[in-house]
């Protein structure tokens, strides 16, 4: 278990590893950031180009900075670029989503996704180098074996997947987020413990050549924000 460290007279405090701008530099780094996330987009359609692993190391440890509750940092990524792994979790993946779109989905949902162009089959879970099972650690426990609560796990586990997904875009890749429910078969082929509960998974790798992405917009500023 992770957590703040305490010494024996309370927290301990060390100072602050912080970069400061100017206001027009600071400007000019948020909108730079913010045009560079504007492109990104998710991909369906991937190349089996390898990733070596230590771009995908380095974009996990950038999930791994992100606030948590108390600091008990209450995710676990699970990085899969084994062929046999991958096949599997097609297999399980597409079963869920068969029965979600034949018998589960409501009809709104259905037209909800249809300018998407999305259907039970999930080719891009084998042919990208990697799939990233991100898991909500629902609980810790002690040195002594006890059980140790972990707060906001799955607000925690949001936030670390944001910056997961910005860091691989940032290092030039594409990624999709998929979430067939239910998730289960995740820890079995994973070898996960029921304190752990999928979250989703995210694809990753570099688009195929001439990949095409739905003809969708983003809401204005307007639209998601208010300032008061």
């Amino acid at each position: 278990m992770a957590a703040g460290r305490e010494s024996t007279e309370g927290p301990v405090f060390v100072p602050l590893d912080f970069r400061g701008f100017d206001a027009a530099e600071m400007q000019q780094r948020a909108a730079d950031f913010q045009a560079e996330m504007s492109r990104r987009r998710t991909v369906r359609d991937f190349s089996d180009r390898p990733v070596p692993r230590e771009l995908i190391e380095a974009c996990l440890r950038t999930g791994g900075s992100a606030p948590s509750g108390a600091n008990l940092q209450p995710w676990h990524f699970v990085a899969v670029s084994n062929p046999d792994l991958k096949r599997q979790i097609r297999i399980g993946a597409e079963e869920e989503e068969r029965e979600f779109y034949e018998q589960r989905a409501p009809p709104e949902w259905l037209e909800a996704l249809a300018p998407l162009g999305t259907d039970a089959n999930k080719p891009f879970l084998e042919t990208a180098p990697w799939l990233i099972a991100v898991f909500v650690r629902r609980w810790g426990e002690r040195p002594d074996g006890k059980k140790v609560k972990h707060y906001y796990a799955v607000e925690s586990v949001g936030l670390a997947t944001g910056l997961v997904i910005a860091a691989v875009h940032h290092a030039g890749l594409a990624s999709l987020t998929h979430t067939p429910s239910p998730m289960n078969f995740l820890n079995r082929i994973l070898g996960r413990p029921d304190s752990e509960r999928p979250f989703l998974l995210l694809v990753v790798g570099h688009p195929a050549d001439g990949a095409q992405v739905p003809d969708i917009g983003r809401l204005s500023l307007e639209d998601i924000a208010t300032f008061s």
